[in-house]
């Protein structure tokens, strides 16, 4: 289970960085300067939000590949 989870926490990293990427170019050439909010409440969705989800998913995915590799070493 953790080998699985780390391989997909590692795939929406690589995802949500790609998406940040994108987002960050297109704010610089102010296509997408906006931040977007649904209904007016909320905190506003920006770059910044994917580039945090991407370091989130990555620790995740690390975590888990150390889970792994004890649960591997202890047997």
């Amino acid at each position: 289970m953790e080998r699985q989870l780390a391989t997909t926490a590692y795939w929406l990293g690589i995802v949500s960085t790609v998406i940040a990427l994108i987002t960050r170019g297109l704010a610089m050439l102010g296509i997408f300067a906006v931040s977007t909010t649904f209904g007016g409440k909320g905190n506003p969705i920006t770059y910044r939000t994917f580039l945090e989800g991407a370091v989130l998913f990555f620790v995740m995915g690390i975590a888990s590949s150390v889970a792994v590799w004890a649960k591997e070493r202890k047997a």
